[in-house]
């Protein structure tokens, strides 16, 4: 089951998309999303996502390149691959005066599916659109049409679902309800393809990441260890009498002085701790639950040295705590550093 779970639903391989004035939207792209699992791929405005999901849908043409949905490849075998797909773009651009039902209904018939009531109720329930199954689509709010939109893809039992910024200019609250629907989905075999700006959404429900930009595709990985590997963290500490500056013995440590010279703020990341660990000789004080050493400096490495080195510094702390990049900031780091 778990090996079924790994294999890849979609493959895609050297996919190269140049628009006819020249301009190179996608540059051989490779890439599988695993069966059953969310994937969230990010990027800037114009980076190239909606290009790469348009292709794989069917809607947009490669200039080259492969892509295969269940093993079907998508222009020699596109009925058959795109029935595996359901799609949910980010507007609901006609129907209006339909109600809710009959939307939904006709978005199974554009596949061939027999009619099937019980399925439909079961969609329009699990959205929390069954008491809203009789309205027109122009009464309902925003959040409702977006909620339509899955229905729509979900009409016809795909096995992959596509989610275009799937909860934009949605409320929070509404927000976090459409992420459990998605959970949900997922649970029940669903694979999750979404892109989105909102970098909470993928640091919420993700399983693994890609970063997408200017075409090319910049990252691919497992959303807790890419929090592992570039995630930096900070150890903070409170200080009962104010700095003016940091004391000369402890440079070596790259603090910095923060809250008016009332806090030292410590930076280190899991790459540094985990070689730390292996060349410590004794075992550092569990900190905040993490129970992590600080970066290598000149072989006198790690939080317990820090101590130390403030106590005979006599630097008296009376608190520390701990915080972690997000994926927002890892994000903009990455970015950035394709850029310069």
């Amino acid at each position: 089951m778990q090996e079924a779970r790994q294999a890849p639903v979609i493959e895609i391989q050297g996919l190269t998309k140049t628009y006819g004035g020249g301009f190179t939207a996608l540059k051989s792209i490779d890439l599988d999303i695993r069966r059953g699992e969310i994937f969230a791929l990010l990027g800037p405005n114009g980076a190239g996502k909606t290009t790469l999901i348009s292709i794989i849908c069917g809607l947009v043409n490669p200039s080259s390149g492969h892509v295969r949905v269940a093993g079907h490849d998508i222009i020699s075998d596109f009925r058959a691959a795109r029935s595996y797909i359901g799609l949910v773009p980010q507007e609901l651009t006609n129907e209006a005066f339909s109600t809710v039902w009959d939307s939904v209904s006709f978005s199974r018939g554009l596949f061939g599916k027999p009619r099937n009531p019980a399925h439909i109720e079961q969609v329009l329930r699990s959205l929390s659109l069954w008491d809203k199954r009789k309205n027109r689509l122009i009464t309902l709010s925003g959040g409702m049409k977006r909620r339509v939109l899955i229905a729509k893809a979900l009409a016809h039992e795909p096995d992959i679902l596509f989610l275009d910024e799937p909860t934009a200019g949605v409320d929070v609250e509404l927000r976090r309800d459409m992420w459990e629907v998605v959970r949900g989905l997922r649970d029940n075999g669903v694979t999750i393809i979404l892109t989105t700006h909102y970098i909470e959404e993928a640091e919420e429900m993700a399983d693994r990441i890609g970063v997408i930009r200017s075409g090319e595709l910049v990252l691919v990985e497992e959303k807790h260890a890419l929090m592992r590997s570039l995630g930096r963290k900070e150890l903070t500490l409170q200080l009962r009498q104010p700095l003016d500056e940091v004391p000369e013995s402890l440079t070596r440590f790259g603090l910095t002085l923060a809250d008016d010279g009332h806090a030292l703020v410590y930076t280190y990341d899991d790459a540094s701790t985990a070689s730390d660990s292996e060349n410590h000789d004794g075992d550092s004080p569990e900190m905040d639950g993490h129970g992590r050493q600080g970066h290598d400096v000149e072989g006198q490495s790690g939080i317990a040295k820090l101590l130390a080195g403030l106590d005979n510094a006599g630097v008296g702390v009376k608190d520390l705590y701990t915080r972690q990049s997000s994926l927002e900031e890892i994000f903009v780091s990455l970015v950035q550093e394709r850029k310069e």
